[in-house]
């Protein structure tokens, strides 16, 4: 005998009624999926980075934090004005400067104006005031290398003092500065 379609499972004697997953399962699903690809990507595609010194003010600032990216640094070269994380030479810490020079780039500072190739370079990121009659160069950067300088010439460890970083030294780049 066949029980009548409109009785519960139960009363049918079919035992509990088959309930339909429920929408939280499949929302935490999806949040536990993304916890897990953001957890499996951190540090492939993109890591947050913190600025530890006052060499890149005002651009940025102690205790700041930024995302820099990895990915874009592997298919693109660093380019003259952009900012950069890498390994700094005397201890391996994760550095934040400017490129200001490239492979083959002849570059100074006379009397705080940056100049490549020799033309003088507009930045209006540095304070060339703080840095007046500061003189550097001229340095050619060699091929697989970056010159790279902090905005603030006067508080900054950077290639003027363990001159040009490799490239394979570059961890990755950040973005809109």
């Amino acid at each position: 005998m066949t029980p009548p379609a409109d009785l519960p499972r139960a009363a049918a004697g079919g035992g509990r009624p088959r309930r339909r997953p429920r929408r939280w399962l499949a929302a935490g699903a999806a949040v536990a999926a993304g916890a897990a690809l953001v957890l499996a990507t951190r540090g492939v595609v993109a890591e947050p980075v913190r600025v530890e010194s006052a060499s890149m003010a005002p651009t940025l600032e102690v205790g700041q934090r930024v995302l820099m990216d990895k990915v874009s640094i592997r298919l693109l070269p660093p380019r003259r004005s952009e900012l950069v994380v890498f390994r700094g030479p005397a201890d391996g810490a994760l550095t934040l400067k400017r490129v200001v020079g490239v492979a083959g780039d002849e570059v100074s500072i006379e009397d705080a104006q940056l100049v490549v190739n020799g033309a003088k370079v507009d930045e209006p990121y540095v304070d060339l005031a703080s840095v007046d009659g500061l003189y550097y160069g001229p340095v050619r950067v060699p091929d697989g290398m970056v010159l790279v300088l902090g905005d603030n010439r006067a508080q900054s460890v950077d290639s003027r003092a363990y001159g040009p970083v490799p490239l394979d030294a570059v961890r990755g780049r950040v973005p809109s500065w």
